[in-house]
């Protein structure tokens, strides 16, 4: 078989480096409050784990894009998986707050290399059609990370420590190293500019309006979520009296539900215009954030149906939405992606850092958070399409 048919059985490799980042958010996830009560630190402190994670993960992004537009997409690769996997044995080794710091930091300067490349990786193998559909394959198999990473944290905690858990982190970045070892690269063009030009490609790419107002709005319709990230372990586990195991099943819950939107978007593509799946999923996170204020307090379950919407909505629009983004280039696609997700991350951390404040109740906060974003994505989706900003055309 020669290298495009090897290429074309690789997206379950894709979705697995996709996935790093939840995996590695989401499996420490129902350890975060007995980490607060273990290290007597305020849930602000503790959340650093997630929020410095993901600041030193968008950065790192932004790195990692041009360099494997200059030397090709597999060696920076496998060298950001190997730092990650060394990381996660510090991580494992951490014995407080601020020893397990510094080592989420290092290994999210390793996992940065995952998403970004893999992203790449899939406009330099599939195009057009093919590649919106294959973002969508991607988008369901990830969604299966946030399912099962934190019942697999959870069950890691009901019989062992939390420390076993970067250990099972280290082992996925291993399996992710043998399969990039066994890829063919897939950049046939590399860029032929020195390194130091090629990081140039971001000022291009920030004067592309038509790019930086839809990485904006994307990114934007994402921040509820990974505001429920940072602040779903409290919720469940502290407000509603939850145990670790259970938290566990209702964040997968939430976590299916993002993955149906993903399934359904890949159902509805050909039938559907998916600016239309982007308008519906946009109008259901507001709609979802509306309930969240009014009957979330109720319960769990009060609480959860209303998320499973707003996860759901983001689900269903997210692939559409990745595409109309990277349609907006026709260059420079591994800086153009790393650009994508770190905003994505750096909006993220801003999400995560605003709900972990005690300004007010916690589930307010995630509830306003969710309906101003909700609220600010519909209107400047109308109002881009109005413009003709939604079509798929390049700069």
């Amino acid at each position: 078989m020669d290298n495009s048919g090897k290429l074309k059985n690789i997206v379950p490799l894709l979705a697995l480096l996709t996935a790093f980042p939840a995996f590695s958010t989401d499996m420490i996830l129902p350890a975060i409050p007995s980490l607060a009560e273990l290290w007597s630190k305020p849930l602000s402190v503790v959340n650093l784990i997630l929020i410095g994670f993901f600041v030193t993960y968008g950065f790192s992004l932004l790195f990692y894009g041009p360099i494997s537009d200059r030397y090709g997409r597999k060696k920076p690769l496998m060298a950001g998986i190997i730092l990650y996997i060394l990381a996660s044995i510090l991580c494992a080794m951490a014995n407080g707050a601020t020893a397990l710091i510094v080592s989420r930091v290092l290994q999210a300067a390793g996992a940065a290399a995952s998403a970004s490349i893999s992203m790449a990786m899939t406009k330099d193998i599939f195009s057009g059609n093919e590649r919106q559909r294959i973002l969508a394959y991607i988008a369901v198999i990830m969604a299966l990370a946030p399912m099962f990473a934190p019942i697999v944290g959870g069950w890691i905690l009901a019989y062992l420590s939390w420390h076993w858990i970067f250990i099972a982190q280290g082992a996925m970045g291993l399996i992710g190293l043998l399969g990039v070892i066994r890829t063919p690269e897939t950049l046939k063009e590399p860029t032929i500019v020195p390194i130091s030009k090629v990081m140039n490609s971001y000022w291009g790419l920030l004067l592309n309006t038509n790019y930086v107002v839809m990485v904006l709005v994307m990114s934007i319709s994402l921040l509820p979520l990974y505001s429920f990230i940072a602040g779903s372990s409290a919720l469940y586990i502290n407000k509603f009296g939850m145990s670790e195991q259970t938290f566990s099943y209702f964040f997968a819950f939430n976590a299916l539900a993002l993955m149906t939107g993903s399934m359904s978007c890949l159902k509805l593509t050909d039938r559907i215009n998916p600016k239309h799946l982007m308008t519906a999923g946009f109008a259901g996170i507001a709609i979802g954030a509306v309930l969240i204020l009014t009957i979330g307090h109720y319960g769990p379950w009060t609480f959860a149906l209303p998320m499973a919407l707003i996860t759901y909505s983001i689900g269903i629009s997210r692939p559409p939405s990745n595409h109309l983004v990277l349609e907006q280039v026709h260059k420079d696609a591994g800086a153009a992606s790393s650009l994508l997700i770190f905003t994505y991350f750096t909006l993220g951390a801003v999400g995560m850092w605003l709900v972990s404040q005690e300004w007010m109740e916690r589930m307010q906060i995630l509830g306003t958070i969710t309906l101003v974003c909700g609220v600010i994505v519909f209107a400047a989706w109308i109002l881009l399409q109005k413009r003709g900003l939604g079509s798929e055309h390049k700069n």
